[in-house]
């Protein structure tokens, strides 16, 4: 199951970064490092010249609850904590925001990709 869960994973944050680059946004970096865990996707939007955190979130079907409710507590403190390091290690000063991309996928077809904006104000 991890395996699968893995490949899930990884194709969709393939698709959440070619969702962001469509949409102009200057993919930085994917799976950023930080202490045990990692941060998808970073991007630049140029327009509102905001950094933006992406957590990604895939699912093969929305049966369990949509999957960008899958963001808990535990891990909305670990983005906020990653992206402070992030900017701290870049020695960057600019706006930042926290954005989920929640993806539900049959076989290799995107079903559902939301963008949900400011899904975590810290």
């Amino acid at each position: 199951a991890y395996l699968q869960n893995h490949e899930l994973e990884k194709q969709g944050e393939a698709i959440a970064a070619e969702h962001l680059q469509r949409h102009g946004y200057q993919l930085i970096a994917r799976n950023w490092r930080y202490q045990q865990q990692e941060i998808d996707l970073i991007a630049w939007e140029g327009v509102t010249q905001v950094l933006v955190f992406v957590e990604v979130k895939t699912r093969s079907t929305n049966y369990f609850g949509y999957p960008e409710t899958a963001v808990d507590t535990k891990k909305q403190q670990f983005l906020i904590n990653a992206a402070n390091a992030y900017l701290q290690n870049h020695e960057l000063d600019c706006e930042l925001r926290f954005d989920v991309i929640a993806i539900i996928l049959s076989g290799q077809q995107v079903q559902e990709l939301t963008h949900v904006r400011d899904a975590i104000i810290p």
